[in-house]
C-alpha cells in the first residue's frame, strides 16, 4: 500500500481516550520484561551488595537509553510494517546481514542462558528444600526445575499463539508480581533514602565497578529486545489493515487512513514505553537498593550465589523476604525466557527469511543452560558474564537501527529528526566506548 497518497484526504483525529489507550498498552510491557530478567537480578544484587548505592545512577541512565532505543525500534515497526531484522535484510548487503545475524544469535544465546537459568533457580529456591530433604542432590533438583521451566515456557508460548492480548495480559501480570515482591522487600529493609538519592544523582565509576556497570548496562539495554519490539507492533498493524481499511476505499483515502493510524499508534506507544520502561527502572532500582540495604557488609562468600543471597535474607529480614525474592526471580525467569524465545524467532526468520518452529528453538536454547546446571557451574558468575556479553551485542542491533530510522527512503515522514539522531548516536558511542574500556581493562590486567 502506497505511503504517498495521490491527493490529500482529510482524516478526523479523535481525542485520546483511556479505553483506547488501554487497548494499545502491552508491547512495551512485553519488551520491559527483558529489563527485569534474572541477569538484572544478578548484576543489581552484586552491585548493591559490593558497592552499596553508588551504581544507582547506572540504572537511571541505562533506562533513559533503553527508552530511546525502544522508541526507535517501535517507530521502525510502525512506519515500515516490518521488523528490524527484515529491514536489515532488505536494505543492507548480504555480508553485512550475515555479520548482524551472527551478532544477534550470540546475544540470543547469552539471553536464553541467563533467563532459563534464572527461572530454574527460582523453582529451586521455592521447592528445592523439599526435594533435598528427601535425598535428592542439588544438581538433580536443578535439572528437575529446568524441566518444569521448559513446560511452563511452552505453555506461555502456546498462549501467545492464541492471541497477543492474552499473552500481553499474562506478561503484565508477571511484571506486576515482580514489582509487588520488591515493594515488600523495600518495605522490610528500611533503606537509607538520602544515600540512595545521592547514588541516583551523582555518577561514580572506577576500575573496580566498571565490570558490574557494564553488566548492568547490558542487562538493561538488551539487544534481543531491540529486534523484538519492532515485531510487537505488527499484530495491531495487521488488525487495523484488516478491519480499518476497506477494499472499497480509494487508494488515497486508504493510504491517508493508514498514515493517520500510524501517527496515532506511535503516540500511544510513546506513552506505553514511558510507563513500562520507568516501571522496569523502579523495579531494577528496588533490587539494587534492597541489596545495598540488606546485603552490604555481608561476607562475600555468603552472597557469592543468588542462592546465598536468598538464604541470607531469611535471618536478616524473615521468611517473607525469602519467598518474595524467590517468587520474583521465578516470575522474571519465566516471562523473560518466553520473550527471549520470541526474540530469537524474530531474529532468525527476519535475517534469513526462513520459517523456524518456535518450540524447536526453545528446545535448542535449553541445551546451554542444561550443560551449566549439569556441570555445577556458578550460576551467578554465568549470569554476570552473559550480561557483559549482551553489552557487546548492543551495537549489532543499535547501529543498524539508527541507520535505518535515519533514512528517508525507509521511514519517510517518520525519519529521525536531528535531535533524536544525535541522541541515538551519542548512546551508541557511549556503549561502544564503555565496552572498549572494559576490554582494555581486561587485557591489560
Amino acid at each position: 500500500m502506497s505511503l504517498n497518497p495521490d491527493r490529500t484526504v482529510e482524516v478526523t483525529k479523535p481525542r485520546i481516550t483511556l479505553r483506547e489507550l488501554s487497548a494499545y498498552f502491552g508491547p512495551a510491557f512485553v519488551a520491559s520484561v527483558a529489563y527485569i530478567d534474572p541477569g538484572n537480578f544478578a548484576s543489581n544484587i552484586v552491585g548493591g551488595a559490593r558497592y552499596g548505592y553508588t551504581l544507582l545512577w547506572v540504572l537511571l541512565w541505562s533506562n533513559a537509553m533503553a527508552m530511546l532505543v525502544q522508541y526507535l525500534s517501535a517507530k521502525l515497526g510502525i512506519a515500515t510494517g516490518r521488523t528490524l531484522p527484515q529491514c536489515c535484510r532488505e536494505h543492507f548487503s548480504r555480508p553485512v546481514v550475515w555479520v548482524l545475524w551472527i551478532g544477534a544469535e550470540v546475544s540470543a544465546i547469552a539471553t536464553d542462558l541467563a533467563e532459563f537459568l534464572g527461572a530454574a533457580l527460582g523453582f529451586y529456591l521455592l521447592v528445592g528444600p523439599y526435594f533435598l530433604a528427601h535425598g535428592m542432590n542439588r544438581t538433580s533438583v536443578m535439572l528437575l526445575a529446568a524441566l518444569a521451566t521448559t513446560v511452563f515456557v511452552f505453555l506461555l508460548l502456546a498462549l501467545n499463539q492464541s492471541g497477543f492480548r492474552h499473552f500481553e495480559g499474562i506478561i503484565i501480570a508477571l511484571v506486576s508480581a515482580i514489582g509487588f515482591c520488591y515493594a515488600i522487600e523495600i518495605f522490610l529493609v528500611h533503606p537509607d533514602w538520602s544515600r540512595a538519592a545521592r547514588g541516583v544523582l551523582v555518577p561514580h565509576l572506577n576500575h573496580e565497578t566498571l565490570y558490574i556497570a557494564v553488566a548492568m548496562l547490558g542487562a538493561t539495554v538488551m539487544p534481543h529486545v531491540i529486534y523484538l519490539h519492532s515485531s510487537l507492533m505488527q499484530p495491531r498493524m495487521t488488525s487495523f489493515v484488516q478491519h480499518g481499511v476497506s477494499t472499497n476505499m480509494a487508494k488515497a483515502e486508504a493510504s491517508a487512513k493508514l498514515q493517520d493510524f500510524r501517527h496515532r499508534y506511535l503516540k500511544f506507544e510513546r506513552i506505553d514505553i514511558i510507563v513500562a520502561m520507568n516501571g522496569a527502572w523502579l523495579i531494577n532500582s528496588a533490587m539494587l537498593i534492597m541489596a545495598a540495604a540488606a546485603l552490604s557488609g555481608v561476607p562475600e562468600a555468603a552472597i557469592s550465589k543468588l542462592e546465598g543471597a536468598h538464604q541470607t535474607l531469611g535471618p536478616l529480614l524473615g521468611s517473607l523476604a525469602q519467598v518474595a525474592f524467590a517468587v520474583a526471580l521465578l516470575c522474571s525467569g519465566l516471562s523473560s525466557s518466553t520473550i527471549g524465545v520470541l526474540a530469537g524467532q524474530v531474529v532468525i526468520e527476519g535475517f534469513l527469511e526462513v520459517r523456524f518452529p518456535i518450540y524447536l528453538r526453545r528446545l535448542i536454547t535449553v541445551i546451554p543452560a542444561i550443560i551449566v546446571i549439569a556441570m555445577g557451574l556458578d550460576e551467578l558468575k554465568v549470569l554476570l558474564l552473559s550480561q557483559a556479553v549482551l553489552s557487546f551485542g548492543i551495537p549489532f542491533a543499535l547501529v543498524p537501527l539508527l541507520i535505518l530510522t535515519g533514512r528517508k527512503t525507509v521511514m519517510r515522514e517518520f525519519r529521525n529528526n536531528r535531535f533524536t539522531a544525535y541522541a541515538g548516536w551519542l548512546v551508541a558511542s557511549l556503549i561502544i566506548g564503555l565496552n572498549c574500556v572494559l576490554l582494555w581493562q581486561m587485557f591489560s590486567a
